[in-house]
């Protein structure tokens, strides 16, 4: 088998030396998103549930590329600057999966994110 990098539009450019994804086989492996809008590069901070949206869209912009979608998803990381904010993220996260489809997840408290966010996810997804 071969990786494939996968990049989009529908997702934020890499910052640094990454990919958006990483296809190989049946597997997708998604770089961790922040709340950067792909089309201006604008950077949404403050409110933690605007961010984690962003994120979210990020992600499915991701998936979309590949013609995956949340119901594809088989692990996330969730790190957040303060789990104080724990609930409000996961009410935004959960609107994208049901019991069903809901991934294994964790979620850490980290001492620092880029580009000061307060919010970043990477999945895992497969077919």
């Amino acid at each position: 088998m071969e990786k494939k990098i996968i990049r989009t539009e529908q997702a934020p450019a890499p910052i640094g030396p990454y990919n958006q994804a990483v296809q190989f086989g049946n597997m997708l492996f998604i770089s961790g998103q922040i709340a950067l809008d792909p089309k201006d590069g604008t950077l949404y901070q403050g409110d933690i549930q605007i961010e984690t949206e962003k994120v979210m869209q990020n992600l499915k912009g991701i998936l979309d590329a590949v013609g995956m979608d949340f119901s594809h998803v088989i692990k996330t990381s969730i790190f957040l600057m303060d789990m104080g904010k724990f609930a409000e993220v996961n009410e935004v996260y959960g609107r994208y999966f049901d019991e069903a489809t809901a991934p294994a997840r964790e979620t850490v408290q980290v001492a620092g994110l880029p580009k000061g966010v307060q919010v970043e996810i990477s999945m895992i997804a497969a077919r």
